[in-house]
């Protein structure tokens, strides 16, 4: 079995793979919908390396919110907290099967950030 800094390091290269290709396709002519989705898998993988990390169970979610919640005692600062997660959490889903969900460039920029956020909160949980 592996050791839990290794499945962090995998869930944090994951998420960093999703990242960049939600950047780069933010920094393109999209398909925004897709950066949205991509947002929200690195924000979730994030969190999950967070949980991997301190040895923590790890659910079988896309739900941020929970996750978060799951997270906070790793990671008490107020910020952290008061991330709105719930419209990136809905990406997971919405992008696939919402055929009516065509998100702007702007829309997906606020994903990407919103990832990123969570990113530099896990790493700072983390130590790093």
């Amino acid at each position: 079995m592996k050791h839990k800094e290794d499945l962090a390091k995998g869930w944090l290269l994951k998420g960093d793979s999703d990242l960049a290709n939600a950047k780069l396709t933010v920094s393109g002519a999209g398909p925004y919908d897709t950066a949205c989705f991509h947002a929200q898998q690195a924000a979730e993988k994030y969190l999950k390396a967070l949980l991997a990390f301190h040895g923590s169970e790890i659910p079988r979610t896309h739900d941020l919110e929970e996750l978060q919640l799951l997270c906070i005692e790793f990671i008490p600062h107020v910020g952290f907290r008061n991330l709105a997660l719930e419209e990136l959490s809905d990406y997971a889903v919405s992008v696939r099967y919402d055929f009516e969900f065509w998100p702007d460039v702007k829309t997906s920029e606020e994903a990407v950030e919103m990832a990123e956020k969570v990113r530099l909160f896990v790493l700072a949980g983390m130590g790093a």
